[in-house]
């Protein structure tokens, strides 16, 4: 596990929180005034709140930015024993809320991000203001969800692998040596700013997966698509009436190869129809480190207008 007070040359100089609401060690950010509107940024796969880092330092002079690390990601904890599909990290994101007494959340999903805090926004619509994707997928009751993601995964490099690997006996050895290996997963994901990569950023983005034993979070994501065992929220129809009807911003890296805008962006449009759309060229899934100056201002814009 990441020393809780590293900063990785001062790159994340935030203050480390941690709650075991969840029945782990999580860590979490929570920087800026604390009675500044809410905004919870959720990251993916195989990332953790530093993804957010430029975010964070735009947006906490005037809200209040909440950055968790997902179970098994980032300074986390990694417990042995328990299941890390879809269904665990929305409950232990539903814990982490309640705990905290979350409410009038802007949502900033990225990758898994994004049906994780939308099986929040079912369970709790009440207490989510706004919704923003970021490369992230927007499952909330949509009846093509599951083609969509068929579609998606055929045609995608990383989810092409998972299946061969899984199939192979490949998955685990590759993916419990993550720390090794981060770059070419990462790469395989898609990031295009090639000029960010540097010793600091590789060993942010490795730290969190040196030994097998705490790749079960990234391992858990990859097999649970693999095998099926993800189960997304289906929100009843009040939540589906309430969440359709608030402030909500897509934000998509075109050159994203692993979730495809043209497979993703029409789930956004189905529940957010009047919804703005910013496509962004030559930006890929790893939006955050493509264009971070772009898209918090985007971001910030949009929070400005809504």
């Amino acid at each position: 596990m990441i020393p809780a007070n590293e900063t990785f040359a001062g790159t994340f100089p935030f203050a480390p929180r941690f709650t075991d609401a969840a029945g782990f060690r999580m860590h979490y950010v929570d920087e800026g005034p604390r009675d500044g509107e809410v905004i919870l940024c959720l990251h993916g796969e195989p990332t953790w709140g530093y993804l957010f880092r430029h975010l964070i330092s735009t947006l906490s002079h005037t809200h209040r930015v909440v950055v968790p690390d997902h179970m098994g990601f980032g300074k986390s904890e990694t417990p042995a024993g328990r299941s890390y599909w879809l269904q665990d990290h929305v409950a232990n994101l539903e814990a982490f809320v309640l705990a905290l007494g979350l409410t009038d959340i802007t949502l900033v999903m990225h990758d898994f991000g994004g049906p994780v805090g939308m099986g929040l926004a079912a369970r709790h619509p009440e207490r989510i203001h706004r919704i923003i994707s970021t490369n992230g997928p927007t499952p909330f009751g949509q009846p093509d969800s599951v083609e969509r993601g068929v579609a998606n995964a055929a045609v995608s490099p990383w989810f092409q692998w998972i299946m061969k690997a899984e199939a192979d006996g490949t998955l685990e050895p590759v993916l419990n040596n993550l720390g090794y290996n981060i770059l070419s997963t990462l790469k395989l994901n898609g990031f295009e700013n090639n000029a960010i990569i540097d010793d600091v950023w590789l060993d942010a983005y490795g730290a969190p997966f040196a030994t097998a034993a705490e790749c079960l979070g990234a391992l858990g994501w990859a097999k649970g698509f693999a095998t099926g065992a993800h189960q997304f929220e289906v929100p009843d129809a009040a939540a589906e009436r309430i969440i359709s009807g608030k402030p909500a911003l897509a934000i998509w890296g075109e050159a994203d190869r692993t979730l495809y805008a043209e497979h993703f962006l029409p789930l956004f449009s189905a529940r957010f129809p009047s919804a703005p759309i910013v496509r962004l060229p030559g930006v890929g899934h790893y939006c955050f480190e493509d264009a971070p100056k772009t898209i918090s201002g985007l971001i910030a814009d949009f929070l400005q207008r809504s």
